[in-house]
């Protein structure tokens, strides 16, 4: 399986889901500072890597885990939708490729966060209120991750995409 996980900018929320999808993060508990800052790609993807598929690794299944900035274009999920349903009508692709989407996780501190540390360069503001979003939504994160996860295995299909509106 494929796991792609989205957002606007693809760096905050995309790479805590992965980062918990791949059990790099504690599930029982809110994250430190620390951690946060440790994960693999927070806050260092930029516009310039947007519609990039960044590969995070596999998870114990042995699936492929990535992320994707899409900035404002909502067609991307769409565009991959279509792309991943050609190459397994006409290539035979069997892999069952899930796209979920992470900003509905999105508190507005992590917004105005990233729009000051990735926006307008001033990380001295931004990353404080982007530690913080973070560790307010984690468990939102978490919990996505889980839905994400349940719905792969409970879906007969093989693209798979979940807006994820419910963790809003």
């Amino acid at each position: 399986m494929i796991f792609i996980y989205h957002d606007f900018g693809g760096t905050h929320t995309t790479s805590m889901a992965a980062a918990y999808h791949l059990k790099k993060l504690p599930y029982n508990r809110r994250l430190h500072k620390d951690e946060v800052l440790n994960i693999k790609y927070f806050n260092k993807i930029t516009k310039h890597d947007a519609g990039k598929l960044i590969f995070h690794g596999k998870d114990d299944k042995d699936n492929l885990v990535y992320t994707l900035g899409r900035r404002k274009n909502k067609y991307v999920s769409k565009s991959l939708e279509e792309l991943a349903t050609l190459l397994q009508k006409e290539f035979n692709l069997e892999e069952k490729v899930i796209i979920s989407n992470t900003s509905p996780t999105v508190p507005i501190i992590m917004t105005i966060g990233g729009f000051l540390a990735k926006g307008i360069h001033m990380n001295s503001l931004g990353t404080p209120l982007l530690v913080f979003g973070a560790k307010q939504c984690c468990f939102q994160i978490k919990d996505l991750v889980l839905y994400t996860k349940k719905m792969s295995r409970s879906i007969d299909k093989g693209v798979v995409v979940l807006n994820n509106k419910q963790f809003k």
